[in-house]
């Protein structure tokens, strides 16, 4: 018995689009791409807040081999990176393969038969050979439990599903969180609503942006030049990796990115009060580091207020602090990031023997090997999995090296003949991530403050502890010794045929 098709892949934003395309140009057409909403984009299609754009430069959050000369400016805003990944579809012909409005909510291995059974929400069930995993991992909200919040009357959403129907013209705003999507949104809302207050829990590392319009000149000379392009985009690229040499042990560039940062504050701020408050505590990295040009400008204005005090109650119309200070509001804004180093998901993935990876990671914390394989759940493969996150680079870069590991694990699974499968050995999983961790043990993420980066058990389950480089070589092919080739007419690994 042989699967539908040769690979099913779930979910289409970066990830998942880019093993697509890959595919397609491997001349391995046999796949399919499952899409629980009702058009591609993932995290560019989900999050429409105002302010909304990309904190990696256009030309490098971009894929390598479908550049965009016409990018409008450096750094990308949310509408136009969307409109990027839907011609990506429509260039490479992917919109014959796409399921939309299709969410899988279980996925099980058939050890007899060597694949896997896809099982959707309207319980249509697929079956594929190979399974990928392009879920990303800013899909799941994080808001804080604060004490009353069920009490309040007025709007509250998370900056991921943002009510356009509310308008907060005139109206009385808190913003809770000075992450990414917070540094965004507030000098976007700050002018047109009566009183911003916006909760800080920790301060982040701001470092200028730069952003600007790239002129019509500029994006003729990338049309007609595509050279010119491919080598900004390289500029861009080892600019990156030389800053990402503060994360991991470098004192000296580390230095120099905390000077920059607190000349930031000095340039934007000048009431000592405040500074004080925008100044981090911890070691440049540790969190995750933010660019804007606006964010500072917009806490001096006069209707905007940064409080540092924690919240200790939510009430019909009003939050109160520590302190005990009352602050009306109308509006509650969460830009509280993502659930990103536990992973937990409506989907079920049940592997050999019926373990359940998410629950198994729940226990374990999530890892795989080199963050795409799980042992015991063979012929599965991650895209933005375990410890490939990054702090400094563009993840679009680590994704096609993800996908590179793919292709090669997809032509030794073709070496191995029909009906066999392939299962990544526990010793090399577990050789490949203790080595991790105490990789990460000299970085800036291991320096002590608490980050989204870590999960519950404190342990860092998001960080790649090293430089994408590096990365790219150890996933440019598939070491053949960390696999064992199982038949699937029989659970027992046939060790003659080993890779």
């Amino acid at each position: 018995m042989k699967a539908e098709v040769d690979v099913a892949i779930i979910g289409t934003g970066f990830a998942g689009l880019t093993a697509a395309v890959r595919l397609k140009q491997q001349r391995n057409t046999s796949f399919i791409l499952f899409e629980r909403a009702d058009e591609v984009g993932g995290t560019w299609r989900d999050n429409v807040y105002p302010g909304c754009a990309c904190d990696v430069p256009s030309h490098l959050y971009s894929l390598s081999f479908a550049p965009n000369p016409g990018w409008s400016r450096l750094y990308s805003p949310q509408p136009e990176i969307l409109v990027y990944l839907k011609n990506v579809v429509s260039q490479h012909g992917l919109a014959p393969h796409i399921h939309y409005n299709t969410e899988i909510i279980r996925t099980e291995f058939s050890e007899s038969n060597g694949f896997w059974t896809l099982t959707d929400r309207q319980q249509k069930s697929y079956t594929a050979r190979v399974v990928i995993g392009a879920l990303g991992p800013l899909n799941r909200p994080s808001i804080p439990r604060l004490n009353g919040l069920d009490t309040f009357t007025g709007r509250a959403f998370h900056s991921s599903a943002w009510d356009h129907s509310f308008d907060l013209t005139g109206k009385r705003v808190a913003v809770v969180g000075t992450g990414a999507s917070a540094i965004q949104i507030i000098p976007q809302i700050a002018p047109s609503v009566f009183q911003l207050t916006v909760f800080q829990r920790t301060a982040p590392y701001v470092t200028p942006r730069l952003d600007r319009a790239v002129s019509p000149f500029e994006q003729r000379l990338f049309r007609h030049l595509p050279i010119l392009q491919q080598t900004y985009r390289s500029f861009i690229y080892w600019l990156n990796e030389l800053r990402g040499l503060s994360f991991l042990g470098n004192e000296t560039f580390n230095k120099l990115g905390t000077k920059e940062a607190i000349k930031h504050i000095e340039a934007s701020i000048a009431d000592p009060e405040l500074r004080r408050k925008v100044t981090p505590t911890y070691k440049l990295g540790c969190k995750r580091v933010l660019v804007s040009d606006d964010y500072y400008p917009a806490l001096n204005r006069p209707n905007v207020e940064l409080v540092t005090d924690r919240i200790s109650e939510v009430r019909a119309t009003s939050i109160i602090t520590a302190d005990g200070t009352e602050r009306p509001v109308d509006a509650l804004i969460f830009s509280t990031g993502f659930v990103a180093a536990d992973i937990i998901s409506d989907l079920q993935i049940i592997g050999r023997d019926g373990r359940n990876l998410f629950t198994e990671w729940l226990t374990t914390g999530a890892e795989a090997h080199y963050g795409i394989t799980v042992s015991g759940y063979p012929n599965l493969l991650f895209l933005v999995g375990p410890n490939t996150g990054l702090g400094h680079n563009s993840i679009v870069h680590m994704i096609e090296s993800q996908v590179n590991y793919v292709l090669d694990y997809l032509r030794l699974l073709d070496d191995a003949g029909e009906g066999a499968y392939l299962d990544v050995k526990p010793d090399a999983q577990e050789t490949y991530n203790k080595i991790l961790q105490q990789k990460l043990t000299g970085t800036v993420w291991a320096s002590g403050c608490q980050s989204w980066y870590l999960n519950a058990q404190g342990r860092n389950t998001t960080i790649w502890p090293g430089l994408t480089a590096s990365y790219r070589k150890a996933t440019r092919r598939v070491k053949p010794s960390d696999y064992t080739v199982v038949q699937a007419a029989s659970t027992t690994p046939l060790l003659q045929n080993e890779l």
